[in-house]
């Protein structure tokens, strides 16, 4: 039996984990996760096997680099695939440069241990 005093306590911490958004693997937001995958689909066709090589895939992703580091280096491949002048410092700067590799490494370990 639970104590009316506890009740609070567990209805704080049951208010608190509906609130708070949706995480995975390596703290990766589960958006982030299913954006990742559909587009792998997308590439590599629409099965089960894909779908099972694909979440495989962002898995490996997630263990090789954090979050932030893997939503900076989407985010300058994103802003490099505008036109116009500016988009050249998201293909040319250092840090571009160097967010693309370190996300192009962890994409080709993914790539040998799943596909």
């Amino acid at each position: 039996m639970i104590r009316s005093a506890k009740l609070p306590v567990l209805s704080l911490l049951m208010a608190g984990a509906l609130a708070a958004p949706a995480k995975a693997a390596g703290d990766y937001p589960t958006t982030a996760l299913a954006d990742y995958v559909l587009g792998c689909m997308q590439s590599n066709g629409q099965t089960r096997d894909a779908l099972e090589r694909c979440s495989c895939s962002i898995d490996v992703i997630a263990s090789i680099m954090p979050y932030e580091d893997y939503e900076r280096a989407e985010t300058f491949r994103r802003m490099a695939q505008m036109s116009g002048e500016a988009s050249g410092l998201f293909r040319n700067s250092a840090p571009a440069k160097a967010a693309g590799s370190e996300l192009r490494r962890a994409q080709a370990e993914a790539d040998v241990r799943c596909f």
